[in-house]
């Protein structure tokens, strides 16, 4: 079974190299054969030349420069349609998702065909603001009321799945925009009847840089795509 992590970058240099050698360490440890790629959205900071100064002489790591499309959620895609390996695995890049559990999240794919880690289930949290802790879990209740999901992290963005389940999607209808990508992305594959299980998982403070979240553009974006989705009649099949 080949692994492929999906890192989307932008202005990451002060983490990113630290990161890849831990996702490296772990899965050679797991003995996996591995691929990580990184999407880099042309970062001004140089992160991936630094990647490439870095890691050259190893394959497994695969730097992709874009340079005329910016985004995470296409940039998530985009690494999706350029890997190989059988299960995807897609996170972030500041250590705001410990890499730690990549192991676990792949092994519950073997089981189920989604593995999500939530900071909503027993022994999951946040170490950064308390409050922005509740008003994601307030979110996330706006979420599953609305749309009827079970999933009590819809914001993630941290979870492994097999490649094959997209079979059929139109990917393009699910993979744009910021975070909400990810609600969409849950939403259809629930409506699809697909086995998902959620982890525990801490999200940790970030290393280096700076946040890219408007915290009030990002509330006004996924209340709006909470309600496309509920009152929209299209599916995101081709």
């Amino acid at each position: 079974m080949k692994i492929s992590v999906i890192l989307p970058t932008y202005n990451e240099s002060a983490s990113i190299c630290q990161l890849i050698a831990e996702i490296v360490k772990i899965l050679s440890k797991e003995s996996y054969e591995y691929e990580l790629i990184i999407v880099d959205d042309n970062s001004p900071d140089g992160t991936c030349q630094l990647i490439l100064d870095n890691f050259r002489d190893n394959p497994g790591v695969i730097p992709i420069l874009r340079t005329t499309n910016r985004g995470l959620a296409s940039a998530i895609l985009h690494g999706i349609r350029a890997s190989s390996g059988d299960t995807v695995v897609v996170m972030d890049t500041d250590f705001n998702h410990p890499p730690d559990l990549i192991p676990l999240l792949i092994k519950i794919t073997d089981y189920f065909e989604i593995a999500v880690g939530s900071r909503y289930v027993i022994g999951g949290g946040m170490e950064t603001s308390r409050m922005r802790y509740l008003g994601s879990k307030i979110f996330n209740k706006f979420i599953r009321y609305s749309l009827g999901v079970k999933t009590t992290d819809n914001l993630s963005g941290f979870f492994a799945f097999k490649k094959s389940i997209l079979d059929g999607l139109n990917l393009e209808k699910i993979f744009y925009g910021y975070g909400d990508y990810f609600i969409r992305f849950l939403y259809i594959m629930q409506k699809k009847k697909r086995f998902i299980h959620e982890i525990p998982v801490v999200y940790k403070d970030r290393i280096g840089g700076l946040s890219k979240t408007d915290l009030k553009k990002e509330l006004l974006l996924y209340t709006i795509s909470v309600l496309k989705i509920r009152f929209s009649k299209s599916g995101f099949t081709d």
